[in-house]
């Protein structure tokens, strides 16, 4: 008889079986990405993953905020909301009901995609422009939300050789985010880019590494957050933390329902947020598809649809508590990597403290201690390990085999031009930069039309290679990343 599948029994420790979807009936023990931990270490390690997203959920709001012309009081009404919102869609997920939920280790926030649509529909009109953006957001995630269960469908065309550059470039388009973090974040200060900003990046980075080859067990699980603190600390001295936050937030504040008026419908706004609705899907199954090879659990069409529901359905909840529209967040799957700690409860746990930061302003204030610089110091480990992740999946695709590396060559190519050259596509209507200057929807769409052009056009089912069947490969161990 063929020996059943065993999995450690703490959620923080590496199964011996990933490829397993659950235990086997017969044996008691969960699935790592169902077990739950001790009450501090899901804290702590949720609290690292709010640690890791908090300056992407609030920088949307930061930006379009005073684009539209909010005051910067409203603003930070904004950046609360979206906290909090960014908390119910986690829940969504993680926790999930009925067929809604990936029910993975799967963190949603705000959408940058939707960043220059918002701002281009909302430019100086104010509560209005806010208004018709909120508009725009809630008949968008509801045709999303009735849509995905065909959209799920499109993950058969997605095999190793799309999954792997897809992550790949995922990692890649990050990395520039870390960068800009690690300089200060604000290319109109006048410490931007300075050797304080830059020393103190690379001073949190050595910080982080050596946490993670000097602890063990659950300390060495925590070093990005640890990381985060000890770089913080450091940084007082160093003059780039900013007490303001703490100061000037209040004790207890609700996002009121609709704070901005009732949501206008105007059919322009609403195709421009249709497309960016496009987009984050597209983007949110790559990532479930990366998540699931990481944890273990692979994101077959059934967890595909319950994820593509949960974001779609978060997203048409947001604005109610005037939010935006939310999608997955690369950089807690590289923290999932990392940590090797996959259970959703954990990420549940974070999605309640971002509730609770929604809440509170003056909590969320002590997460906003941490300086950029910091952040980018940390990320940079965080984005480049899902990269690494993309790269070992693309070691499964059998590169050498019929025309598999000049499709990955085309992929990374096209999605790397918004990275290496930000201007490429100036000269282009703004309808098409929604996914122009989004590497990752390029790259995607680029890799599955010439899989499909070179694997599937022309053949039958019997002469593609098993290792073109997405779901069946297993993304090989490697040292020092905790990916399984």
């Amino acid at each position: 008889m063929a020996a059943k599948p065993r999995f450690h029994k703490d959620a923080d420790t590496a199964a011996e079986a990933p490829d397993a979807a659950v235990a086997d009936a017969g044996t008691d023990r969960k699935h790592p990405v169902d077990e739950t931990l001790p009450p501090f270490r899901m804290f702590t390690s949720g609290l690292q993953h709010v640690a890791a997203m908090y300056a992407g959920v609030v920088a949307p709001p930061l930006i379009v905020g005073p684009a539209v012309g909010l005051t910067a009081k409203e603003t930070a009404f904004l950046m609360g909301a979206s906290l909090f919102t960014a908390g119910i869609a986690t829940l969504l997920q993680t926790i999930g009901f009925w067929k809604v939920g990936a029910r993975l280790p799967f963190v949603n926030g705000v959408s940058f995609a939707g960043v220059a649509p918002m701002i281009a529909i909302g430019k100086d009109r104010g509560h209005d422009g806010i208004a018709v953006i909120f508009g725009a957001i809630i008949v968008a995630s509801l045709l999303g939300f009735v849509l995905a269960p065909y959209f799920c469908k499109l993950v058969r065309f997605f095999p190793p050789v799309v999954t792997g550059t897809v992550i790949t470039l995922i990692g890649a388009s990050l990395l520039p985010v870390a960068f800009n973090w690690s300089q200060g974040g604000n290319a109109a200060a006048d410490d931007y880019g300075s050797m304080t900003n830059i020393t103190m990046a690379a001073v949190t980075l050595v910080i982080v590494l050596a946490l993670r080859k000097l602890l063990r067990g659950f300390l060495q699980q925590i070093a990005i957050l640890l990381g985060l603190v000890i770089g913080t600390l450091i940084a007082v001295p160093a003059g780039i933390t900013d007490f303001s936050a703490i100061r000037n937030a209040d004790v207890v504040g609700f996002p009121t329902p609709f704070a901005f008026g009732a949501p206008q419908f105007e059919i322009a706004a609403i195709i421009s947020m249709c497309i960016v609705m496009l987009v984050c899907m597209t983007e949110s199954t790559a990532d479930m598809l990366a998540l699931g090879k990481i944890v273990g659990r692979p994101a077959d069409e059934k967890i595909i649809e319950g994820g593509l529901r949960a974001d779609t359905l978060g997203s048409a909840i947001s604005p109610v508590f005037n939010g935006f529209m939310c999608s997955a967040f690369a950089q807690n799957v590289g923290l999932v990597a990392m940590t090797k700690i996959r259970s959703r409860f954990v990420v549940a746990a974070g999605g309640g403290i971002l509730i609770l930061l929604g809440l509170v302003p003056v909590a969320a204030s002590v997460i906003a201690l941490v300086p950029l610089p910091v952040l980018g110091g940390a990320g940079i480990v965080l984005f480049g390990t899902v990269a690494a992740s993309g790269i070992q999946t693309l070691a499964t695709a059998a590169l050498e085999k019929g025309e598999n590396a000049l499709i990955v060559a085309a992929a990374l190519g096209i999605g790397l031009i918004p990275i290496a050259a930000p201007q490429f596509y100036h000269a282009f209507p703004e309808s098409l930069l929604v996914v122009l200057d989004s590497g990752i929807s390029t790259g995607c769409v680029v890799a599955i039309v010439l899989n499909l052009a070179f694997n599937h056009v022309g053949r039958g089912a019997e002469e593609r290679d098993e290792e073109q069947r997405p779901g069946e490969h297993v993304v090989p161990a490697a040292s020092g990343t905790g990916l399984h």
